[in-house]
C-alpha cells in the first residue's frame, strides 16, 4: 500500500486527492484491479484560466486565488503523511504566455514540478481514473466513451480495458461563457437565442474534430466526468446538498439532460444561484456546460450517461502506484 497525493489544476478548479493505493502482485486473480481508498478529496473553483481565450496569459489574481488552495492542500498532504505528490496542470497553463510563473508558484509551496500535460495525456489520465471500477461489469455494453468537460477543454476517449482512441478540444464551460455569452465586460443573464446559436455551433464544429479521431458513433456506454456532468446529475436526482455518494455512477436519461439545459439557459444568475447544488463558482458556467454535454450525447445517440466521480485525480493516484 502507497500513500499518495494527486492534485488536478484545470481551467476553472483545483482538486486535491489523499488516497491509499493497493495494487496486488498477482493482476489475474480476484481484485486484480487493486484498491484505491479515499482519505481526503476536496475541490476549489480558482477560475485559473480567467480571460486566458481573450489575453494568452493568466491574471494576477487568478495566480493568487490557485496559490493560496496550493498553501492550504499543502498543508493538507503533510498532515496525511503522502509519501508521494504528483501535480497535474490542464488546459489554461498550456495556453499561457507566462506559464512558467505558475510553474515557479507552485514549486515553491508544493515541492513538486507540476507537469503542464497535453490533452491527450489529460484524456489517459481521466479514463483511467472513470472507467478501472466499471471494467469488472457485465450489465454495460463496452467500448466505454468517456467525456471529460473541464474549464477550458473537452476529452474524449473510446476504450473498453485500455484506451483505443483519444482526444481533446478546446470547448469547456468556461471558455464557451467567455467566447460566447460575454457581452461588454458582462455576462448576458439570460443568455439571448443567438448567443446560444452561436455556442452550439462552436461546440458542434468541436465535436466534428473529436470526431476525426475517436469514432464517437461506436460508443456503447457513455460516462461523464467534472463538475458540469456532476452537478447536472444532482439537479437531476433533486438533491439538497451535493452528496458525492448519491451522484457517483447515478444514470441521467437524455430527456433529463435537454431538459435541465434549458431550464439553465433560460434562467437568471440568481435563479441558477438558488439551486442548492450549483458551486457559487459554476452558476455563470454551468448552462454552457449543460450545452456541452448535451450536444454529445445528441451527436452520439446516447439516451444515457453515467455520472462518475471518479477521474482524472484517480487516474493521477492510480499512476503513482505504478
Amino acid at each position: 500500500m502507497k500513500r499518495v497525493a494527486a492534485i488536478d489544476c484545470g481551467t476553472n478548479s483545483l482538486r486535491l486527492l489523499v488516497a491509499d493505493v493497493t495494487v496486488p502482485e498477482d493482476t489475474s486473480g480476484p481484485g486484480a484491479a487493486g484498491e484505491l481508498k479515499d482519505l481526503e478529496r476536496r475541490m476549489e473553483i480558482v477560475r485559473l484560466g480567467q480571460d486566458v481565450d481573450r489575453t494568452g496569459r493568466l491574471a494576477p489574481e487568478a495566480l493568487e486565488r490557485t496559490f493560496a488552495v496550493c498553501r492550504e492542500y499543502a498543508a493538507v498532504i503533510k498532515g496525511l503523511g503522502a509519501e508521494q505528490v504528483r501535480f497535474v496542470a490542464t488546459s489554461a497553463s498550456r495556453d499561457a504566455e507566462n506559464r512558467e510563473d505558475f510553474v515557479r508558484g507552485v514549486r515553491d509551496i508544493l515541492g513538486v514540478e507540476p507537469e503542464v500535460i497535453t490533452g491527450d495525456q489529460e484524456a489517459e489520465f481521466s479514463f483511467i481514473g472513470a472507467t478501472k471500477e466499471l471494467t469488472g461489469r457485465a450489465d454495460l455494453a463496452r467500448p466505454f466513451l468517456m467525456v471529460d468537460i473541464g474549464g477550458g477543454s473537452t476529452e474524449f476517449v473510446l476504450g473498453a480495458d485500455s484506451v483505443r482512441a483519444a482526444r481533446s478540444v478546446d470547448v469547456g464551460c468556461v471558455r464557451m461563457t467567455e467566447r460566447h455569452l460575454v457581452h461588454g465586460g458582462e455576462i448576458s443573464d439570460p443568455p439571448t437565442p443567438g448567443q446560444i446559436s452561436a455556442m452550439k455551433a462552436d461546440i458542434a464544429a468541436a465535436l466534428d474534430r473529436a470526431g476525426e479521431t475517436v469514432p464517437l458513433d461506436e460508443a456503447a456506454t457513455l460516462v461523464g466526468l467534472a463538475g458540469s456532468v456532476t452537478t447536472i446529475a444532482a439537479i437531476a436526482r433533486g438533491l439538497e446538498g451535493y452528496d458525492s455518494g448519491a451522484i457517483h455512477h447515478s444514470v441521467i436519461s437524455l430527456a433529463e439532460v435537454r431538459e435541465i439545459t434549458e431550464r439553465l439557459l433560460s434562467s437568471t444568475h440568481a435563479e441558477r444561484a438558488a439551486i442548492p447544488v450549483i458551486h457559487p463558482g459554476r452558476v455563470d458556467v454551468i448552462g454552457a456546460g449543460a450545452l456541452v454535454l448535451l450536444s454529445v450525447m445528441e451527436r452520439t445517440g446516447a439516451e444515457q450517461v453515467i455520472a462518475s466521480e471518479h477521474d482524472i485525480l484517480d487516474g493521477i493516484a492510480w499512476s503513482l502506484a505504478g
